[in-house]
């Protein structure tokens, strides 16, 4: 979960964990699926 005091600070908060967690993910081998598009019941 990524916080921020305003709106873009909590997107950009976000959108750096979302790099470390990919970063990690393929330092240990796994697989990233492709994106499918937008999630229709997020």
């Amino acid at each position: 979960m990524a916080d921020g005091s305003c709106y873009q600070e909590a997107l950009s908060n976000a959108q750096t964990i979302i790099g470390q967690w990919l970063d990690a993910a393929l330092s240990l081998g796994r697989v990233i699926p492709e994106a499918r598009g937008r999630l229709l019941f997020a």
